[in-house]
């Protein structure tokens, strides 16, 4: 979505599953246009050379996975917002309190970090995505996105065919879902950062400005 706006991306797959970069690959192999730039890093590696690359882009997205690893800690010490996916499920919940633990040691040296958790594979009825969204409302550290994106087939299925889901004719609703995530994270990140007398000069100064976890 921040390629069809025009934006130059670059993409990097941190995490020890490459699902990331296999998907790119994926997709460049079935000759389908892909118009932004993918690596693979690892550990220490995702900050210094995120460090080097981070004025030739306009967005920098880096994939750490879900656990916590030496490459997601690097990450977080250069990144401008840190996103966390949660299902709405008791054990993916109980690490709520994990991940702020973690916040709080890395914004000790990246204390512009901002950091936003949103429901992911959540349910299409029921009361699950409510309870949990409950629980996220109260964690510390976190801002809580108001985008429930829902546990639908059109998801995987536009995965193997190598292309996102707004690039589908198929499912709206999926679409609309992540097209809402989107807009909340790049709203919410220029609104936060709007009211910043220091914006201009920020964005001169910091090698790392528009990068995004």
């Amino acid at each position: 979505m921040r390629s069809l706006k025009g934006n130059k991306v670059l993409l990097v797959d941190g995490d020890e599953q490459g699902t990331a970069g296999d998907w790119t690959d994926h997709r460049i192999g079935l000759g389908i246009e892909t118009p932004w730039t993918t690596i693979r890093l690892k550990s220490s590696a995702v900050r210094t050379e995120v460090i080097k690359l981070a004025n030739n882009y306009d967005d920098i997205i880096i994939d750490c996975g879900g656990r916590d690893t030496a490459s997601l800690r690097a990450a977080l010490t250069v990144a401008d917002v840190f996103l966390v996916p949660f299902q709405p499920k008791s054990f993916d919940i109980w690490t709520v309190s994990k991940v702020t633990e973690l916040l709080e040691e890395v914004k000790l040296i990246n204390p512009k970090l901002k950091s936003f958790c949103f429901i992911n594979c959540g349910g299409t009825r029921g009361s699950d995505n409510d309870d949990a969204m409950n629980i996220l409302s109260k964690a510390e550290s976190l801002r809580l996105l108001p985008v429930v994106i829902a546990n639908r087939k059109a998801f995987s299925n536009a995965t193997a065919e190598g292309m996102g889901i707004v690039e589908t004719k198929g499912d709206a609703k999926a679409v609309s879902e992540l097209k809402a995530l989107h807009d909340a994270i790049f709203g919410t990140q220029v609104t936060s950062l709007k009211h910043n007398k220091d914006l201009k000069s920020l964005s001169k100064n910091r090698q790392n400005d528009r990068m995004m976890i």
